[in-house]
């Protein structure tokens, strides 16, 4: 450690506070989660309504039809159809007044006096928000008008999820394919999943299991006014708190920034040549291009199937009058979007890792090298390949389905991808970590004196991101959902915004060390403060996603106060965009890798903007209370998401591509192109469509109910639908730089030096319609 210390200490006392936190309350999780009942029965009768085998066949059910990518559950997933939790809740509710309205005055609710209907309403919030579950008999009883009232609510959902012509309409606004499920039997089980996530979402926490201030399993959410459902006083407590916390850790950073900052050490003489240039090319390095194309191949693709599922939201079933919905639904497309740009933003880092390893290993590949880079490019396409085959067979439920969560589709978002194929994504992940060992170590563990502080960051980071992704496997097809959300979001938030930020910010800082561009001591020093400063917040940050997902006030308070400590690294950004921005400057021969930098300035930007500003947003839990599920969640998705990671990996392809393809120059108007008309549609997306629907959706939230916000009668007002159809502006500007970036590395991995010219920017806009 040597006169970095202090820097070690502080990262491992991070790691260890910050990780026992999340496994303390990651056992809350298990224990505090809502009961499934053994069984639900309607008071005067033995024969239960629902069993826990058949909630649990619901949720495999509902997985089978794409699960998180069509509507969602806990306000977890896509945002075109409703939110079946609030959904059902808010249609279960309406029934049972309709009901009680015509068995005690003969009439509908709506032609009750208000006190008539006040006397309905205070039975009905007492009748749902008592809890009746019984742990000794494992049972919940329920009254039998409410058994009508599900029975009348589940006939609704037989219907949508059929071919019922009656809500072919419904259908059509909710971008659902004709006989979305068509088994009789499992639309049943179904209705009885949603049945249990809207009674948890109902029904109060006893004390014992964490209760006691009159909340809901969910903390009162979703906001549903007709049975009392509003923010708990916890909820306006650390929401404030949250807000401090990040004013506090904004100041904090801020003085430590002017006087800790060592601000009298020059920084390096760039030396006259590039020194990574003057090195000979490895047999691994040189196999690297076949993974550059596999980048901007996926990434093509991705943006032409997002553009393709952008568009169902405004037809539904049809693309432009053409009906392809019962070959490709939206919760194909949608899946295959999330899917495709995980693959090759990681493809993007492991590429970026590959070509680093021969460089620490003193310009030379370990044995075998090129054979395990050449074996793991094509592990890579055949998971990628078999996943979204799977996903398709799925959907079409053509697999049978003992096999659609092996082979085909999990139904949880960003993790979608058959559990066969997720193993394999993991022992790719696993090998690449191996070949980058064989390299690292060696030279990690040689005697030679010199300093390997950053190496040594660098290896716990590749070492993490090789093994983290593994946490995904710690659930199952029937696993309760609580217990999956805390699993899955160690996936999508610890694994990609914990160790894949710290991978990244300490191989930038080795390779500009490296390039003598940067001092070796101020590159490990920002390194390691960084990882500190990104683990701090990041690791219980987790929680910020579980508020509202059958969690305890402890979690969200651990969640809120350490998520607004996620803002306060970004509050730097500007200063890392400067000095990126300024490296081409500093000789002559950085202007040959101009666009990577380019790159890495833009992730500065959205790092700030969509991590830090958007991401805020939807943080605290009062905010979050309203708009989870909203459209304000994209916005913080698109620009977090490819805003920073995508940026990422397009940062490292150029950079990677830069040198293994060294008589390669870029070709300036293509890459003017591609760079401002990226991040031009990626403004016009948010700013002209996501965000203006987000907002108007939060009003609505708040006024009426989220079930309001994400219903059919809301959405598909006219108005909504211009925002919608004007975000095309910004997708085809999007598409149009996406294929400028594609053709430069494609073009340069394929012909070399002989790079053709590239066509114009007014084909390739012409194309992207």
């Amino acid at each position: 450690m040597g006169k970095y210390a202090k820097y070690w200490y502080t990262l491992i006392g991070v790691l260890i506070v910050t990780f026992s936190l999340l496994g303390y309350y990651g056992a809350e999780v298990y224990r505090t989660a809502p009961p499934i009942p053994g069984q639900v029965l309607v008071q005067g009768s033995d024969k239960p309504l629902y069993t826990k085998d058949s909630i649990l066949d619901g949720q495999t059910a509902w997985q089978s039809v794409g699960g998180m990518q069509l509507g969602s559950i806990l306000g977890h997933g896509a945002y075109q159809a409703p939110d079946w939790t609030a959904d059902w809740l808010h249609r279960e509710l309406t029934a049972w007044l309709e009901l009680a309205a015509q068995k005690d005055y003969g009439k509908s609710f709506a032609e009750l006096d208000a006190g008539q209907q006040a006397v309905l309403r205070d039975r009905l919030k007492t009748e749902y928000r008592t809890n009746t579950y019984d742990q000794a008999k494992d049972t919940v009883v329920i009254s039998p008008l409410r058994a009508q009232a599900i029975a009348e609510t589940a006939q609704y959902y037989d219907k949508l999820f059929s071919d019922d012509p009656s809500l072919h309409k419904s259908r059509e606004s909710f971008a659902m394919k004709e006989n979305t499920l068509p088994s009789a039997e499992r639309r049943a089980q179904m209705a009885g999943f949603f049945f249990w996530t809207a009674w948890a979402a109902a029904t109060e926490r006893p004390t014992d299991v964490g209760g006691g201030n009159g909340a809901t399993y969910t903390n009162n959410w979703p906001h549903e006014p007709l049975i009392g459902n509003q923010p708990t006083g916890e909820n306006m407590v650390w929401s404030i708190m949250s807000v401090v916390i990040m004013m506090a850790g904004v100041g904090f950073l801020v003085w430590g920034w002017a006087f800790l900052r060592k601000h009298d050490e020059q920084d390096p003489v760039p030396p006259a040549h590039d020194p990574l240039s003057r090195v000979a090319l490895t047999p691994s390095q040189r196999a690297l291009g076949k993974y550059l194309f596999l980048v901007v191949a996926l990434f093509v693709f991705q943006v032409f199937i997002g553009g393709f599922t952008a568009h169902y939201t405004l037809e539904g079933q049809k693309f432009y009058g053409i009906d392809l919905s019962q070959w490709f639904p939206y919760a194909l497309t949608r899946t295959w979007h999330i899917q495709a740009a995980l693959f090759w933003i990681a493809t993007g880092f492991l590429a970026a890792g590959l070509f680093l390893a021969p460089v620490i290993n003193g310009g030379k590949d370990p044995k075998y090298q090129k054979l395990g880079v050449d074996v793991l490019f094509w592990a890579l396409v055949v998971v990628c390949v078999g996943s979204f085959i799977g996903n398709y067979l799925a959907i079409a439920h053509i697999l049978p389905k003992e096999w659609s969560f092996w082979l085909g589709h999990q139904g949880y978002e960003y993790v979608d991808l058959g559990r066969l194929w997720q193993i394999g994504k993991f022992a790719g992940i696993a090998f690449w970590l191996l070949l980058m060992a064989r390299a690292i170590f060696p030279a990690l563990l040689a005697p030679n004196g010199q300093d390997k502080n950053l190496l040594a960051l660098l290896t716990s980071s590749v070492v993490c991101i090789g093994l983290f992704y593994g946490t995904g496997l710690f659930y199952g097809e029937r696993t309760h959902i609580s217990v999956m959300e805390y699993w899955r979001w160690w996936v999508v938030h610890l694994w990609v915004e914990g160790f894949f930020e710290v991978f990244a910010t300490t191989a930038l800082a080795f390779i500009f060390s490296t390039l003598g561009l940067v001092s070796y001591r101020m590159a490990t020093a920002a390194s390691l403060a960084s990882a500190s400063l990104f683990m701090l917040g990041g690791v219980p940050g987790t929680f910020h996603h579980l508020y509202f997902a059958g969690t305890t006030t402890p979690v969200m308070a651990v969640g809120a106060s350490f998520s607004a400590l996620e803002v306060v690294p970004l509050v730097v950004l500007g200063h890392e965009a400067w000095e990126h921005w300024r490296l081409q400057h500093k000789t002559p021969w950085m202007a040959n890798l101009r666009w990577p930098l380019m790159c890495f300035v833009a992730v500065a930007f959205w790092n700030m903007l969509g991590a830090g500003v958007f991401g805020f947003m939807i943080n605290p839990p009062i905010s979050l209370y309203y708009i989870q599920g909203l459209n304000t969640t994209p916005v913080h998705a698109h620009a977090a998401l490819f805003g920073v990671y995508g940026f990422l990996a397009l940062g490292f392809t150029l950079l990677v591509l830069r040198y293994v393809r060294p008589q390669m120059v870029f070709n300036e108007r293509l890459m003017k192109t591609g760079f401002w008309w990226l991040n031009a549609g990626l403004v016009l997306m948010i700013s002209t469509s996501l965000l203006p629907i987000g907002l108007f959706q939060f009003h609505a939230s708040v006024t009426h109910g989220l079930w309001y916000a994400r219903s059919e009668e809301f959405l598909q007002q006219p108005f909504l639908e211009t925002l919608r159809w004007i975000r095309t502006f910004g997708d085809v500007v999007f598409i149009t730089g996406a294929l400028c970036v594609a053709w430069q590395v494609a073009s340069a991995v394929l012909f070399g030096a002989r790079t053709p010219a590239a066509p114009s920017t007014g084909a390739l806009a012409g194309a992207s319609r």
